[in-house]
């Protein structure tokens, strides 16, 4: 078994879909070669975060970390431990990651970008933004990213990529639900194939 912190700072709707696909029996009958996955928390820096709401509703524990307690070491390995917490899953999770949690969870945390890497990455390149600046730049195609978690925003090594095809009618609220689409489908297989080739901790 495989315990999983999900990092959220918003509505939730990839937190839950990924707390729903490891709780099916499917994904608890795992083959000998496979490993279970248990969603053991949810963290979110803010309070009124929608996905708390959503995660509480399925049983799943929650925290609330501010910034201070998000770069605070005393506070988060603690929090991490007490959940017997294994591997990171940001889903949507704006604040950096400190550098203490890169050093105790190395190639253990993920992040969801909702644009096919290495474009529409960096600072401030996030949700509605990234879909404008795709739009504005008459992209045919959008798509997400899963990839590695490092010190510089979305930098990290890209584990997969998804594209779909967008036209120039398509307004970015357009954009934004077809690459959602993308996640809702493959972003918890991705983390499912990646856990499963985890080395155990």
């Amino acid at each position: 078994m495989i315990n999983i912190a999900i990092f959220v700072s918003g509505s939730g709707t990839n937190c839950e879909n990924l707390i729903h696909y490891f709780s099916t029996p499917e994904c608890q009958q795992v083959p000998p070669a496979g490993k279970s996955v248990n969603a053991a928390l949810v963290v979110s820096n803010k309070p009124d975060a929608q996905a708390l709401e959503r995660a509480q509703q399925l049983g799943v524990p929650t925290a609330v970390v501010t910034k201070p307690e998000l770069n605070d070491a005393n506070v988060m390995l603690p929090l991490m431990q007490q959940y017997h917490i294994q591997f990171i899953v940001l889903a949507g999770f704006l604040p950096l990651i400190p550098q203490f949690l890169l050093d105790a969870f190395p190639r253990r945390i993920v992040n969801l970008h909702p644009a096919l890497l290495p474009k529409y990455g960096g600072k401030g390149m996030w949700g509605h933004h990234v879909h404008e600046a795709v739009k504005a730049a008459g992209e045919t195609e959008t798509g997400m990213t899963v990839h590695w978690v490092t010190p510089v925003v979305d930098s990290g090594e890209i584990i997969a990529q998804y594209r779909c095809a967008i036209s120039p009618d398509d307004t970015v609220d357009d954009i934004a639900e077809k690459e959602h689409q993308l996640e809702m489908k493959y972003f918890p297989k991705v983390i499912e194939q990646v856990l499963n080739t985890l080395d155990e901790k």
